[in-house]
C-alpha cells in the first residue's frame, strides 16, 4: 500500500468515526423522557431556543453525555492496549480485573467519607495493584510468549485474570455487607453501571484528550511487541520501559473509567476487537480509533439505558453486560474451534 492510499484510506476511517460520534451526541441531547429536536438542541447549545430545552441539553443531557463518551473511550483505550501487552485479543479491563481492583480501592475511599481526587488516586492504586497481580501471576507464560514469539498467550493468562477478577468481587461484596444502609443503594447502582448521577465528567475527558496522543509516539514499539520481545529488541525497541508505561497508562484509563460511572464492562473487549477486524492491527491508527469508538458505543449503549424504559432508566452496564458476554462467548469458541 503506498503512503498516498494508506493516508485516504486513514482520512476515510476518521471521516466516518468522527460523523458517527457527532451522530451518537445529536442522539444523546435529543432522546429522553423529554424529545428535543436536533434543531432545538443546537440552539440550547449556542444559548438560544426554549428555558425547558435549554435546562436539559445543558444541564441534565451533556454532562451526563460527556461522561459517557469519555468513560467508553477510556475503558475501550485500555482494552486496546491490554489486548497488546497481553497478546490476548480476549483481555479486557473488566475480565482481567482492573476495573474490580480500581472498584475495591473506589468503594473504600466511599466508605471512608473521602471524595474527589482521594477516590481516583484510591482506584488507580487498585487497578495498578490488579494489573501487577495478573502480570506477576502469569510470569511464566508470558516469559515463555516473549522468548517464543508465538502469535497469542497461553488461555491461562486469561484464567488468572477471570480469578483475580473473582476475588475481587468477592471484595466487593463484603464492602457491600458492611456498607451503612444510606449509601449502599447508590454504590450498588454505581456497581452496575451507573451514569444518572454523574458529578462530573472534566477529569475522565481531560485524561481521554492526553492519554490517547501520549501514546502514539511509541505506536510503532507496540507494533513491534507484536511480533515477540526478541525480535522487539533487536529492532531497538526499550521493551520493558514500553511495557511499564502502557500498563500503568491502562490501569490510570481504568481507575479513572471507575471512579466516572463503576464498573461498566466489556466496552474494551467488544470496540477494539471489532475495530482490529475492520481497520488492521496497527497501533497508531487501532488505539485512537478504539477510543472515539468506546466513547460513541457507550454514548448510544447509554442513550438506549434511558430511554428504553423511560422515565425510569436502566444502569448502563447492564446494556454493555447483555452484549458484551454473547460476544466473549463466541470469541472463547472461536478461539478453541481454532
Amino acid at each position: 500500500m503506498s503512503a498516498r492510499t494508506g493516508l485516504r484510506r486513514a482520512l476515510r476511517i476518521w471521516a466516518i468515526l468522527l460523523a458517527s460520534a457527532a451522530i451518537a451526541v445529536t442522539l444523546a441531547l435529543s432522546v429522553g423522557s423529554v424529545a428535543i429536536s436536533p434543531a432545538a438542541v443546537l440552539r440550547a447549545l449556542f444559548g438560544g431556543g426554549e428555558s425547558v430545552a435549554r435546562d436539559v441539553v445543558e444541564r441534565l443531557r451533556l454532562p451526563r453525555a460527556l461522561a459517557a463518551f469519555a468513560t467508553g473511550g477510556l475503558l475501550a483505550y485500555a482494552g486496546a492496549l491490554m489486548q497488546v501487552l497481553l497478546r490476548n485479543p480476549l483481555a479486557d479491563p473488566y475480565v482481567l480485573g482492573l476495573s474490580g481492583g480500581a472498584a475495591v480501592g473506589a468503594l473504600a475511599a466511599m466508605m471512608l467519607g473521602l471524595g474527589g481526587v482521594s477516590t481516583d488516586v484510591a482506584a488507580f492504586a487498585g487497578a495498578l495493584l490488579s494489573g501487577a497481580l495478573v502480570f506477576g501471576l502469569a510470569y511464566g507464560d508470558l516469559s515463555r510468549l516473549r522468548s517464543s514469539g508465538e502469535a497469542e498467550a497461553s488461555p491461562r493468562l486469561l484464567l488468572t485474570g477471570v480469578i483475580l477478577a473473582a476475588g475481587w468481587s468477592a471484595m466487593i461484596t463484603l464492602l457491600l455487607s458492611i456498607a451503612p444502609d444510606a449509601q449502599l443503594r447508590g454504590m450498588l447502582f454505581w456497581l452496575m453501571g451507573d451514569l444518572d448521577a454523574v458529578a462530573r465528567a472534566a477529569p475522565a475527558l481531560v485524561a481521554l484528550a492526553v492519554i490517547v496522543p501520549a501514546t502514539y509516539p511509541w505506536s510503532r514499539d507496540l507494533n513491534v511487541m507484536l511480533r515477540g520481545d526478541v525480535v522487539a529488541h533487536s529492532l531497538g525497541v526499550q521493551v520493558q520501559g514500553v511495557r511499564r508505561a502502557a500498563y500503568v497508562l491502562a490501569a490510570l484509563a481504568t481507575a479513572l473509567a471507575v471512579t466516572t460511572a463503576g464498573t461498566v464492562g466489556f466496552v474494551g473487549l467488544i470496540v477494539p476487537h471489532a475495530l482490529r477486524l475492520v481497520i488492521g492491527n496497527d497501533q497508531r491508527v487501532l488505539l485512537p480509533a478504539s477510543a472515539v469508538t468506546g466513547g460513541t458505543f457507550l454514548l448510544l449503549a447509554d442513550t438506549a439505558a434511558r430511554s428504553v424504559i423511560a422515565p425510569q432508566q436502566i444502569p448502563v452496564g447492564v446494556v454493555t453486560a447483555l452484549l458484551g458476554v454473547p460476544v466473549f462467548m463466541f470469541l472463547l469458541l472461536r478461539r478453541r474451534a481454532a
